[in-house]
């Protein structure tokens, strides 16, 4: 389903007072110095989705703030979409007061859930934060996976979210004094339902993503080679009844009680398990590989699952925000960056301080100079 955005509209948000940039759906690169409001803008669009967005931060952290004001302003993101199956759509989100911690959304003017902007819009991202992706904590490895998961799969973030809160209650009834059992079985069977269902969705995006990789061999980025290493992922890559997974995560969450009690934190579920990548061509880890290599596999990553869902006839087109990528680039794979963009009829929003960066993006995207949160827009 073909879909872009049109236009974007950024009220009080982070160091925007009001400002509108117009895309008519064209990708756009946007440069200009550190500080004056790129990612900010990546991050209004990665708004436009279920979530905390591409910095994670809480919802009074973004609205603007003015000296002395000890939380943001309400803020608002209106963007219009236009798809080839639903004609224009006006999608909003925000918040209605300063400091709110809940957010609204609105779709062509009418309440709606945040789950429901994935029926218009799929925003995939790749920021600076995940350069150390390989040399942090598995989790954060497991949570740049299940976003991209996310994007072909909406349901899998309610699976992640229903896990991880039925994880955090489990682990503070195990801390009293006297556990409530009947509560820990009940909280068990909500963890293992959920996990069941993370795992699944884990090991199917696993088998689509390596087949799409392979196919992109070849090409001007290296090949990774991606592996889960959890046990209830590898369960569901086998082909478990997703009714066994579940059963075997109860016993095993029971069966862990005194270990989770004594270890403060359950020893057993699909948070425990990691996203291995191998660079297939040199056969090295990628925690063993340079800057620039790891950049390029992660990109690679993203690519790929982008080019799986601009194939997807039934949902809409992503977006791809690449936040400071093209400065970890050599200049035959950016142009190689720009030219798959193009190819997949991507809409892409890509920043950099240099405007020399997106030499080649020249007549293919807007031009937008950004300064002061002030938008100056060119054709390229």
């Amino acid at each position: 389903m073909r879909s872009s955005i049109h236009s974007l509209l950024l009220t009080d948000f982070r160091s925007y007072a009001r400002e509108e940039l117009w895309l008519g759906g064209r990708s756009a690169f946007l440069h200009g110095p550190n500080g004056a409001g790129k990612t900010n803008l990546l991050e209004a669009v990665s708004l436009l989705s279920p979530g905390r967005g591409l910095r994670g931060a809480a919802l009074a952290d973004i609205g603007r703030r003015a000296p002395g004001e000890p939380h943001g302003r309400a803020w608002a993101v209106s963007t219009l979409i236009v798809g080839d199956d639903d004609g224009e759509i006006r999608l909003g989100t925000g918040t209605e007061a300063q400091g709110a911690a809940r957010r609204t959304v609105r779709i062509d003017g009418e309440p709606a859930t945040p789950a429901r902007m994935a029926d218009h819009v799929r925003p995939l991202w790749l920021t600076p934060a995940q350069d150390r992706l390989f040399l942090d904590a598995a989790s954060e490895r497991r949570r740049f996976f299940d976003r991209l998961v996310f994007a072909a799969e909406p349901d899998h973030a309610a699976h992640v979210a229903s896990y991880e809160r039925a994880l955090r209650e489990r682990t503070r009834v195990l801390a009293d004094e006297a556990p409530d059992e009947a509560w820990v079985s009940a909280l068990e069977t909500r963890m293992a339902r959920a996990g069941a269902r993370v795992a699944r969705g884990r090991a199917s995006a696993l088998a689509a993503l390596s087949e799409e990789i392979a196919a992109r061999s070849g090409g001007a980025f290296p090949r990774a080679a991606i592996a889960l290493s959890g046990t209830w992922e590898q369960a569901a890559a086998r082909g478990d009844p997703l009714e066994a997974i579940e059963a075997a995560l109860t016993a095993a969450l029971a069966a862990s009680r005194p270990r989770d009690r004594a270890a403060g934190r359950a020893l057993a579920g699909p948070h425990r398990g990691d996203l291995i990548v191998i660079h297939q061509d040199k056969n090295r880890a990628a925690a063993e590989c340079s800057t620039g290599e790891q950049k390029a596999l992660i990109l690679n990553l993203v690519l790929a699952q982008a080019a799986r869902l601009s194939r997807a006839q039934t949902q809409p087109n992503p977006v791809v925000l690449l936040d400071e990528v093209a400065a970890h680039l050599d200049s035959a794979r950016r142009a190689a960056l720009f030219d798959e963009i193009e190819a997949l009829s991507l809409q892409a929003l890509l920043t950099g301080t240099d405007a020399a960066l997106f030499e080649t993006l020249k007549g293919r995207a807007l031009n937008v100079h950004v300064d002061a949160s002030s938008l100056t827009v060119a054709e390229a």
